[in-house]
């Protein structure tokens, strides 16, 4: 089994249990794929200054992210050692850690999925599901 690195860890250690416990498994199971996908963890639990940055940048368009309570995460995948943003590799992330939700019983969207501002690296626990 491929492992997520300690960076990625520390940053799941962070985060929501049931959020960590979906991408510990997508992990697992993007060894399986062909050829197999690794990621590492970005980003998960974020303060409020850091929030404001990356409004500031473009790169967020609310101050009510998940991010700021422990339900978020971002995640990058690897190719050959290197960080990698092509959308295909994230379509085929979303579709990974959808089924590690599934398995695991927890509702989880995919920034990917939203109308607008589609934001693939981005997975956090549903809204319905795990309310403030």
């Amino acid at each position: 089994m491929k492992e997520l690195s300690d960076r990625s860890r520390k940053i799941l250690s962070e985060v929501h249990p049931a959020l960590a416990a979906v991408i510990e498994q997508a992990a697992a199971a993007g060894t399986w794929q062909v050829p197999p996908l690794s990621f590492i963890v970005t980003e998960g639990m974020r303060t409020l200054e850091r929030q404001k940055q990356l409004m500031a940048a473009g790169a967020s368009k609310t101050l009510k992210s998940r991010h700021l309570t422990g339900h978020a995460v971002d995640l990058a995948v690897i190719v050959g050692g290197e960080v990698r943003w092509d959308w295909p590799l994230y379509s085929t992330l979303a579709g990974i850690v959808k089924a590690a939700a599934h398995t695991l019983d927890t509702e989880i969207e995919w920034g990917g999925d939203w109308k607008s501002f589609k934001d693939g690296p981005h997975f956090q626990l549903s809204w319905k599901a795990y309310p403030l």
